[in-house]
C-alpha cells in the first residue's frame, strides 16, 4: 500500500485551490466519492418516488377530467416529505464524513470507510447544529448580502471540527478569526469553486436529462421523470465534496496566511 503524501502547505492561488481540489478527490476517490453517494440514496430513492407517485396521479385526474382530489396525491406528497427530512437527518452524515476524509487526506493519513463513519458519527449534532443553523438563516434573513457575509466567515467551521476537535461554538469563533481581513478573497474563491461545482453537477445532470427523454419512450414518462429526479441527487451526491475539499484548503491557506503553519511542517520535515 502507498504512503499516503500529506498536503504541502503554501500560501495557495485561485488556480492551486482547483488543482488541489481534484487531485485530493482522486486521490479517495473510491471513499469520498462512495461515502457521499451512500448517505444520498434514501433522499434519492424517496423523492424520485414522491415526484412519480405524485405527477402519475394529477396527470390520472386530469386525464379523467374529474376536480382535482389531494388525497389521492397523498403518497406522492409523504414520499417528498419524508425524503426532505430524511436529507436533513443524513446530511450532517454526508458533510462530516467527507470533510473528516479530505482532512485526514491532506494531513497524510490513511482514509478508511469505517475511520469516516466513526468520525462522522462522534461529530453528528455539531454538524447537525450548523446545518439547521443555515436552514434558518436562510429561512429567516431577507438580507442575501448578509446572509453571504456570514457564510464566508464560517467557512472554516467544519473543517475546525474535525481537524482541531472543538465543539460547533468555538469553531465559529475560531472561523471569523481566521477569515478576519481576508473576506473578499475568500469569498472570490468560493465564487469562481462554486461556478465550477454548478458546471459540473449540470454537465453531469444533462446526460441523465437526455437518457430520461430516451427512456420516456420505453415506459411511462412519470417513471421516467422519477428515475431522473432520483438520478440527479445522486450526482449532487458526487459533486458536493468538490466544494467541501475546496473548503478544507480554504482553511488550510487562511492557516498558512495568519499563523505560519507551513514553516512547522518545513521544520518537521528537516527534523
Amino acid at each position: 500500500m502507498a504512503v499516503p503524501i500529506p498536503l504541502r502547505l503554501r500560501p495557495l492561488e485561485i488556480g492551486d485551490v482547483l488543482d488541489e481540489t481534484f487531485r485530493l478527490y482522486r486521490r479517495n476517490f473510491a471513499v469520498i466519492a462512495g461515502v457521499s453517494v451512500a448517505f444520498a440514496i434514501p433522499f434519492a430513492a424517496l423523492a424520485g418516488y414522491g415526484f412519480g407517485s405524485l405527477f402519475t396521479n394529477l396527470f390520472n385526474q386530469a386525464a379523467s377530467g374529474n376536480p382535482a382530489d389531494f388525497s389521492q396525491v397523498s403518497d406522492g406528497l409523504l414520499g417528498l416529505g419524508l425524503g426532505y427530512l430524511v436529507n436533513i437527518a443524513l446530511q450532517p452524515l454526508q458533510v462530516g464524513a467527507v470533510t473528516f476524509a479530505v482532512s485526514e487526506s491532506a494531513l497524510g493519513r490513511t482514509v478508511t470507510v469505517g475511520g469516516v463513519l466513526r468520525a462522522a458519527l462522534r461529530r453528528y449534532f455539531h454538524v447537525l447544529g450548523f446545518v439547521i443553523l443555515i436552514l434558518l438563516m436562510e429561512l429567516l434573513f431577507c438580507l442575501f448580502p448578509l446572509w453571504i457575509w456570514i457564510l464566508v466567515g464560517w467557512v472554516a467551521v467544519l473543517p475546525s471540527i474535525f481537524i482541531e476537535n472543538i465543539g460547533l461554538g468555538a469553531a465559529m469563533s475560531r472561523s471569523w478569526r481566521l477569515v478576519r481581513g481576508m473576506w473578499w478573497r475568500t469569498f472570490f474563491i468560493l465564487l469562481l469553486v462554486g461556478l465550477v461545482w454548478y458546471v459540473v453537477t449540470i454537465a453531469l445532470g444533462g446526460f441523465f436529462y437526455l437518457g430520461q427523454g430516451l427512456l420516456s419512450i420505453v415506459v411511462s414518462p412519470y417513471i421516467a421523470l422519477s428515475i431522473y429526479e432520483a438520478a440527479v441527487i445522486l450526482v449532487q451526491g458526487l459533486t458536493v465534496p468538490i466544494l467541501l475539499i475546496a473548503i478544507v484548503l480554504l482553511y488550510f491557506d487562511l492557516r498558512v496566511r495568519k499563523e505560519g503553519i507551513d514553516l512547522f511542517q518545513m521544520a518537521a520535515q528537516l527534523g
